[in-house]
């Protein structure tokens, strides 16, 4: 989809710190991190969310999965938090499917 952000990275029209890439995922730093090891991971096939991915490919969801673990494990995570925001009303800003791999300090709530 040439309008949407994530695909044009995937494509590599647009620079990212990139921490992996495959032939069925690419991850790369936040540009507005939420913790000290903020990674996003997303398939390079463009699904809306994570409910549409499930629907259409259930196998690739669970590589995801597998993908933010690969991810979390090479930034030198043994405790991290995965995020799926699906729909705006849950804060997806960006309309393709990401797990947000958030770690690298306490994330417990409430904080403190």
């Amino acid at each position: 989809m040439s309008d949407c952000l994530f695909c044009r990275i995937v494509a590599g029209e647009i620079p990212a710190d990139m921490v992996l890439r495959t032939d069925d995922f690419v991850a790369f730093r936040d540009i507005s991190p939420q913790a000290p090891v903020h990674v996003l991971v997303i398939p390079v096939a463009h699904h809306a969310n994570a409910g549409s991915l499930a629907d259409a490919d259930p196998l690739l969801a669970g590589h995801l999965l597998a993908a933010a673990k690969e991810v979390a494990a090479s930034e030198g995570l043994t405790d991290y938090r995965l995020v799926f925001n699906t729909g705006a009303e849950a804060g997806q800003s960006v309309f393709h499917v990401h797990a947000h791999v958030l770690g690298g300090r306490s994330l417990t709530w409430p904080p403190g």
